[in-house]
């Protein structure tokens, strides 16, 4: 079944409050202001070659902008009435898509093959649920190069952690994985009036163009991953007391482990680069 079928399955349902009830339980606000979504949008610069993923289209703020300047719109939305609305809003554009779709566990594998011209891009748009915006940002990490370029709207708090360098009390694992397979910034933040309802916190953009290939050598990043969540599993340790708990090793094998990678077990992993975090994952 298409997934225009499918959604447009939803269109005899649009009585059902519960589900949207459950989008405001995940965290959702949504997007008011016309500046903000402009803006959002010429971070990627969508071209009629290019394949755009909207996740969390909502009532649909950034979606008639990017169905216009886009080859092809796919947006996911978790919410199946909100899904059956944007389905009937653009019945009459047959390159946009909808699916009933949760983008925490959405197949991004086989995007590439869906570009509308194969020397166009895989592009990534959307004002993430606050509640599971960490999780949908992890699986479009961890997707890679088939994807190119995104610009992603989370609470500010998580967006500078993503962003932050060595040395920032926000310098987190989440900086380390991310940064290895993306340029990440932070592009701007936006104000709780930007939104409906007002959040209790500002927001911000973020944008990332992912990488084809790590900044530094990595021999195995599975190992990577784990060795980076071990140290800052306990953040306020020392790196090879972190190390130690977090890899069920003994302490004097992580001293080692870091003496073999040239770098103080003393430190915090805070204060690591990327470099120094892929040295310590092939020692």
């Amino acid at each position: 079944m298409s997934p225009r079928r499918n959604a447009r399955a939803l269109a005899p349902r649009p009585k059902r409050h519960a589900a949207s009830g459950k989008t405001r339980a995940l965290g959702q606000h949504f997007l008011r202001d016309d500046a903000v979504a402009e803006r959002i949008i010429a971070l990627v610069r969508p071209t009629r070659r290019d394949l755009v993923v909207e996740i969390g289209p909502g009532q649909g703020a950034l979606t008639g902008r990017l169905a216009r300047a886009s080859g092809r719109l796919l947006a996911l939305e978790v919410d199946e009435v909100m899904a059956a609305g944007l389905l009937e809003r653009f019945a009459d554009a047959p390159h946009v898509e909808v699916f009933v779709a949760d983008a925490r566990s959405f197949n991004y594998a086989g995007l590439p093959a869906l570009k509308p011209d194969p020397a166009g891009r895989v592009l990534v748009v959307g004002n993430l649920p606050y509640s599971v915006g960490k999780p949908i940002l992890q699986a479009l990490v961890e997707a890679g190069p088939v994807l190119d370029e995104m610009a992603l709207m989370l609470q500010k708090e998580v967006v500078e952690r993503v962003a932050a360098g060595p040395g920032s009390k926000t310098y987190a694992s989440l900086s380390v994985l991310t940064q290895l397979a993306c340029e990440a910034r932070l592009a701007f933040t936006v104000p709780p009036g930007a939104f409906r309802p007002p959040p209790q916190v500002d927001s911000a953009v973020i944008h990332l163009r992912v990488r084809r290939a790590p900044p530094v050598q990595v021999e195995d990043p599975e190992r990577l991953r784990v060795v980076v969540l071990a140290a800052f599993g306990q953040r306020r340790k020392s790196l090879a007391n972190a190390l130690a708990s977090g890899l069920g090793i003994q302490t004097e094998g992580a001293r080692a482990m870091c003496a073999a990678a040239g770098v103080d077990a003393g430190r915090r992993a805070e204060t690591l680069s990327l470099a120094e975090f892929a040295r310590l994952a092939q020692a």
